[in-house]
């Protein structure tokens, strides 16, 4: 496929997501794999040369496709919604939500994808992942956190977002549900707590209950 002249981005654009189209056809049968790459590029028209250039990392470039494409479309689903008018944890819950079945609408080419992303060597890409779809919902929650809040808030999502995929392309979209609605119930639990500890305690017990830990429940050095 050559692209047209004078039109290089708008043609990258749309063969990447062309090339991800069909590689989401590919994917239940080859999983997300450089073979599932060379069929889906076959069915574009796409060279070897070309498939290597948009997606210089191959099938993890696609995998990034997949999830940004779905964070896109989850979005696009929360646009009538007013977050203002929901409690936090219902802007949360109807984020992820939202994400979940952008996510499970392509059900076995995720299911592939997400066993992908927890192979050793993609690990950190699929934690990046995470991390993005994690942002976008609490941006779209209105959070707007920009101390040590901003990254605790999404490394706790990040947390959630995991396991309630796999618990959607296992089971169906009621347990997950229930799943994410039990650990925002967690994180609320958490918050309260943290909320009521004023500055410079958190340093001091977490060092007594280090030393409860290592003398026993009084704190005394053994022999003391």
């Amino acid at each position: 496929m050559t692209p047209p002249e004078g039109s290089s981005d708008d043609w990258a654009a749309g063969a990447e997501q062309a090339l991800l189209d069909a590689m989401v056809l590919h994917a239940p049968a080859h999983g997300w794999s450089r073979r599932a790459m060379a069929r889906a590029a076959k069915d574009c028209g796409l060279s070897d040369g070309d498939a290597s250039l948009l997606c210089p990392n191959g099938p993890r470039d696609l995998a990034a496709l997949f999830a940004r494409r779905c964070g896109a479309e989850a979005m696009g689903s929360l646009a009538g919604i007013d977050p203002k008018s929901l409690k936090v944890r219902e802007r949360i819950a109807r984020g992820v939500s939202a994400w979940l079945e952008a996510v499970a609408a392509r059900h076995d080419a995720a299911r592939r994808w997400q066993g992908f992303l927890a192979l050793p060597t993609n690990v950190d890409l699929g934690l990046k992942l995470a991390w993005e779809t994690a942002d976008w919902i609490w941006r779209w929650a209105g959070d707007t956190a920009t101390d040590e809040n901003h990254y605790s808030k999404r490394a706790i999502l990040e947390g959630i977002l995991i396991p309630a995929l796999a618990i959607r392309l296992a089971e169906n979209e009621r347990a997950a549900e229930a799943f994410v609605a039990a650990r925002i119930d967690n994180v609320m639990a958490f918050e309260k707590w943290k909320a009521g500890i004023k500055p410079g305690q958190t340093a001091q017990r977490f060092a007594e209950a280090l030393g409860r830990l290592r003398y026993g429940a009084r704190g005394e050095r053994p022999g003391a």
